[in-house]
C-alpha cells in the first residue's frame, strides 16, 4: 500500500525540523563563553578605554597631544629607566634559572629535589608587592637579618663594599626573587624535552658534552630561552607594587609615572596616563606575541 505525500497535513514536518535545528546549534560554546565573557570585560574593555581616552583630552575632544606627550623628556627617561631595569631583571633571571633548571633536571639530583624546587617556584613566582619589599628589606636593609649578622659575626659591612637595597641594581635583585622562579617553572618542560636519544648519537659520533650543548642542545633550546627572557621582561615591566614599597614614588618608572597621572595631586592628567598605559599595553603586547611564536617554533623542534 503506497500512501501520497503530498496528501499529508503540512504541520507534520514542522516538529521534525524544529529538532534538526536544536540538534544543530553547538552547545559546547556555553561552556567556553565565560572566559569569553571575562576577557572581554578585564582585558579587551579595558583596552578599548585606554585607546579612547588616550586620543582624548579632559573635556572629552579628540586630540594627539597625549600621545605626543610621550616623547617628552621625563616620559622618556621613564619609559628608558623600566627597560633597561626589565632586561637586567630578565637576562639574570634567564640565565641563572637555566642554570639552576639544569642542575636540578638533568644534573642527576634526586628526584625529591625538583618537587621540592616546582613547589617553591611555584608560590616564589607569584609572590611579589609589599609583602616581597618588607622581606627584603628585613633581609638586606641597613638593618637587616644578614647585614647585621655578617657585621656582628664576621665583621663584614654589605654597604660598605657599595651594595645599596635602594638602588637600581638592589631592585633588580628584588625582581630576581620572582623572576628566577618563573623562568625555572617555563624551562623545566624544554628540558625534559631533549631527547635522550641525541645525546647517545652525539656520544656514539664522538662528540663531547660542550660539543653536544653547542651543536644539538643550545640550538633546540634557543626558542624556548628567548621566549622566556621575553615574558621576564614583560613580567617585571609591568611591576608596580614592589618598586612603590622599596623605592617611593621618586623611582620614576612607568607604572610609578602613570600612577601619578591618574590617581597624584601634582601631576594629575588621566588622559596621559592612559596614553602612558596604551604604550606599556604595547611594549607588553610585542613581548608576548614575539614569545607565542618562539614558543610554537621551540614545540615543532620538540616534536
Amino acid at each position: 500500500m503506497t500512501v501520497d505525500v503530498t496528501t499529508l497535513p503540512a504541520e507534520l514536518g514542522k516538529p521534525a525540523r524544529r529538532s534538526s535545528a536544536v540538534r544543530a546549534i553547538n552547545w559546547n560554546w556555553l561552556g567556553v563563553a565565560p572566559f569569553f565573557i571575562f576577557s572581554f570585560l578585564f582585558l579587551i574593555g579595558p583596552i578599548l578605554y585606554l585607546v579612547a581616552g588616550a586620543f582624548q583630552n579632559a573635556d572629552g575632544d579628540l586630540t594627539f597631544d597625549n600621545i605626543i606627550a610621550l616623547g617628552s623628556t621625563n616620559i622618556v627617561a621613564s619609559f628608558s629607566l623600566s627597560i633597561r631595569l626589565s632586561l637586567l631583571s630578565a637576562l639574570i633571571g634567564t640565565v641563572t634559572g637555566l642554570i639552576l633548571a639544569h642542575a636540578v633536571i638533568i644534573g642527576g639530583l634526586p628526584g625529591w629535589v625538583r618537587s621540592a624546587f616546582t613547589t617553591f617556584s611555584g608560590v616564589a613566582s607569584n609572590f611579589a608587592g609589599i609583602p616581597l619589599a618588607f622581606a627584603f628589606i628585613a633581609t638586606l636593609g641597613r638593618l637587616g637579618l644578614v647585614t647585621v649578622l655578617l657585621r656582628e659575626l664576621f665583621g663584614f659591612n654589605l654597604y660598605a663594599t657599595g651594595f645599596n637595597l635602594f638602588s637600581f641594581f638592589g631592585l633588580a635583585l628584588v625582581y630576581l626573587y620572582f623572576q628566577l622562579p618563573l623562568m625555572f617553572l617555563i624551562i623545566a618542560p624544554a628540558l625534559d624535552g631533549l631527547k635522550k636519544e641525541w645525546r647517545e648519537a652525539a656520544e656514539i659520533l664522538g662528540a663531547t658534552r660542550m660539543q653536544y650543548w653547542q651543536m644539538v642542545g643550545l640550538p633546540v633550546l634557543t626558542p624556548t630561552i628567548l621566549g622566556c627572557f621575553l615574558l621576564l621582561f614583560a613580567n617585571a615591566f609591568g611591576t608596580l607594587a614592589t618598586v612603590y614599597a622599596l623605592m617611593g614614588s621618586g623611582f620614576d618608572v612607568v607604572p610609578i609615572v602613570l600612577f601619578q597621572q591618574i590617581r597624584g595631586n601634582v601631576l594629575y592628567n588621566p588622559n596621559l596616563g592612559y596614553a602612558l598605559a596604551l604604550g606599556m599595553v604595547v611594549i607588553m603586547g610585542v613581548s608576548n606575541v614575539l614569545y607565542l611564536i618562539l614558543r610554537n617554533r621551540a614545540e615543532r623542534w620538540q616534536k
